[in-house]
This record gives C-alpha cells, sequence and structure tokens, in this order.
C-alpha cells in the first residue's frame, strides 16, 4: 500500500501488501490516480516529514532530551569519559555532551532546504522505482539524493556551532586531561566528523517518526492530494 511505502527508516517498509500496491497501480492506470499525483503525493508526504523532523530537532532539547537521538561522549572513547568521572571531572564531561547537541540542534536548521531541494527534484520515474522497488526503496532514494549534501553543508556548520557553544575548547580540555593522566594510551579522535554524522543519524531518525505519522495517522494528511493517495490504501 502507498502509505506503507512512504515510511522512511531502516524496517520501515517491511510490511508492504504487492497485492494492495497492484491494486493501487490499476487505480492509477484507470484514471483513477495518475501518475502524476502518485509523485505529487510522495513528494507532499516526504517534504512534509522531512520538513517537521528538521524542525523538531532544531528546536532547544531537540537533541538532548530525546533519548532516541541524544548524542552521547564520543563511544570510541568511552575509557576517557570513565576515567575522567572516575577523577572528579563528572560535570565537564556533562557540560560537553551538552553543548555537543547544542551543536546539533544549530546546525540542523540547515537541513529542511536541503530536503526540500532534492524531494522537488525527484521525478516520476522516482516515484514509480520506490513505489515498484525494494522495501527500503524510499529511505534509499532519501540518503541517496541528500546524504552527501547534508555533510558536506553540516561539517562546517557543526564546527562552527560547535565552537559557539564552546564544545570544542571543553572537548579540548577534556582530552589533554585525559592524556595527561600517567599510563593512558593519548586518544585525539574527530570531534568535527562524530558529530556531523551523529547530527544526520538523529535527523533521519525523526523524519522517519514524521512519515510513520502520516502513513498511520489520516489526521496527518493535510491536503487534498494526500488525502486523495493515501485513500488507496
Amino acid at each position: 500500500m502507498l502509505a506503507a511505502l512512504l515510511f522512511i527508516g531502516q524496517g520501515a517498509l517491511a510490511q508492504i501488501n504487492l497485492k494492495q500496491v497492484k491494486t493501487v497501480l490499476g487505480n492509477s492506470a484507470s484514471g483513477k490516480l495518475s501518475t502524476e499525483e502518485v509523485a505529487g503525493g510522495l513528494k507532499e508526504a516526504l517534504t512534509k516529514g522531512a520538513s517537521n523532523g528538521a524542525d523538531l530537532v532544531s528546536q532547544l532539547d531537540g537533541y538532548y532530551k530525546n533519548p532516541a537521538i541524544m548524542i552521547p561522549f564520543p563511544p570510541e572513547v568511552k575509557q576517557v569519559e570513565t576515567r575522567l568521572r572516575q577523577i572528579g571531572m563528572g560535570a565537564e564531561v556533562d557540560k560537553f555532551v551538552l553543548a555537543l547537541n547544542r551543536a546539533a540542534e544549530d546546525a540542523a536548521r540547515e537541513a529542511k532546504p536541503i530536503f526540500v531541494s532534492a524531494i522537488k527534484q525527484m521525478t516520476i520515474q522516482d516515484a514509480w522505482a520506490i513505489l515498484k522497488g525494494e522495501q527500503d526503496a524510499a529511505t534509499q532514494y532519501l540518503n541517496r539524493t541528500t546524504s552527501p549534501q547534508l555533510k558536506e553543508k553540516f561539517r562546517p556548520i557543526i564546527q562552527n556551532s560547535l565552537a559557539k557553544v564552546n564544545a570544542t575548547q571543553y572537548y579540548a580540555n577534556l582530552i589533554n586531561t585525559y592524556n595527561k593522566i600517567p599510563l593512558v594510551q593519548k586518544v585525539n579522535p574527530d570531534l568535527d566528523t562524530y558529530a556531523t554524522d551523529k547530527a544526520i543519524e538523529g535527523l533521519f531518525v525523526m523524519v522517519a517518526k514524521e512519515e510513520q505519522n502520516i502513513r498511520q495517522n489520516p489526521g496527518a494528511r493535510t491536503s487534498e492530494l494526500l488525502k486523495k493517495v493515501f485513500s488507496q490504501q
């Protein structure tokens, strides 16, 4: 069904009913639902979900107070966090984690126009490919068309945001303190790459939830086109 095809995220397209998809395609061929309407409905649903997802994560505490996407201390250097807390620097670690999430919230404001631009360029062929493609075809489409640009756009913004909220300085202080502890193996992980990847990962999690809402909740279909397309489920 069309509704089931529009959930963006891992495993979101796992419950496709092929008979229902064929029914939708048959309706379209008979004039009940045109290819242009299918493409338009997909674009509108993706735009709504992506925009709402970006709006949610860019709010104050959009990352920090959401357990599903909160960015933790870099797990690949978990021993740094553990050791620093052991020597009484827990408050400084917490301050850094807060600043890290604030940087992601700040950068996420740039996501919406990137998503919308990519979705607008979706062709009718793209739409049908999503309908007839693999179970994660919608996820593949949005990731393929936005992830490279998101990373390119996010990285300098994340760098500026990290500096603006003092996360860079907090992190440098923590790592320098850790590296001075006797007998520890010195570390210097790439904070910019970590923050960028986690910010984009969290963004897609929230977009997936918004798309699920459109799929499952008729009240979220706020236009006649969405209502028409999703009524074929």
